[in-house]
């Protein structure tokens, strides 16, 4: 009988694979059931936007994902791995840019890069510059954060999470205490820098249309416990603008099954 050549090992069919995961929160008086069991998977390069109600489960699953919550049942895999804590392969960035007012703009891109040790001090000169162009901020490399608007925080956040280079960006509604006008500019430029340093991006948002004018994929959230009822795939050629008619038409169509999902007496969905 002849020998048997060895089966090649396949990497992983996906980069994250979320599975049965569920979360509660116990006060004093009573437990909360936030998110039921959800399971979905993420191709690598991929896009994945979370929509659905305040409340949903969907912040919650970032969270998890991040490491920065235990689910109380289910698991999370990266790349075939399991996620138990934070790491330097994921990186989130939050509603609010969280900068620390006491370091410049440089300084505070300079202190994402402490997740690299390996890189040496004019290689983290030279990373945290090439991010900071990256995102239209050079030249404000000494600028103090309280001198900035709060889009231009927002793309030092961004260029502060880019800079380590993570292999997942989990994004929660980033751009929500932004105006109109300067969200749109952040959705050319994020679509522009995507392009070019592909990531693998789950981004969390309660706009259906950013979410279309982001996303790869749309998984639509049920009020809590939040679960997924309904998954889109969004095939629009990029780059895509916010107000495009094709854009607001599948929005207006995901919007409308969200709404059926959460029932008569829903509020108003951002579309």
């Amino acid at each position: 009988m002849k020998d048997q050549m060895p089966q090649a090992v396949l990497a992983p069919p996906w980069k994250l694979q979320v599975e049965g995961v569920a979360k509660r929160f116990v006060t004093r008086t009573r437990a909360l059931a936030a998110l039921a069991p959800v399971s979905f998977q993420v191709r690598e390069g991929e896009i994945l936007c979370l929509v659905g109600p305040s409340g949903c489960g969907k912040s919650t699953t970032l969270n998890i994902i991040a490491g920065l919550e235990r689910p109380d049942s289910g698991v999370v895999r990266t790349d075939g791995h399991l996620v138990g804590e934070p790491g330097p392969d994921r990186m989130v960035l939050f509603q609010e840019p969280a900068l620390f007012p006491w370091l410049t703009v440089l300084g505070n891109v300079l202190f994402g890069l402490k997740l690299k040790p390996c890189l040496s001090r004019v290689e983290r000169l030279a990373a945290a510059r090439f991010y900071l162009k990256l995102v239209g901020l050079e030249g404000f490399e000494r600028a103090s954060v309280h001198e900035l608007s709060g889009g231009m925080k927002q793309r030092v956040a961004l260029a502060r999470a880019l800079a380590p280079e993570p292999e997942l960006l989990l994004m929660d509604e980033p751009f929500t205490a932004l105006d109109a006008l300067t969200r749109e500019q952040l959705y050319g430029d994020l679509q522009a820098i995507f392009a070019h340093h592909r990531k693998t991006v789950v981004f969390v948002t309660h706009n259906v249309r950013e979410a279309v004018c982001l996303g790869d994929r749309v998984l639509l959230f049920s009020p809590r416990p939040g679960s997924i009822r309904e998954e889109f795939l969004v095939s629009l050629p990029r780059p895509r603008e916010i107000n495009n008619v094709q854009l607001t038409e599948l929005a207006a169509r995901i919007t409308r099954a969200l709404k059926l999902h959460m029932g008569p007496d829903a509020k108003e969905v951002p579309a």
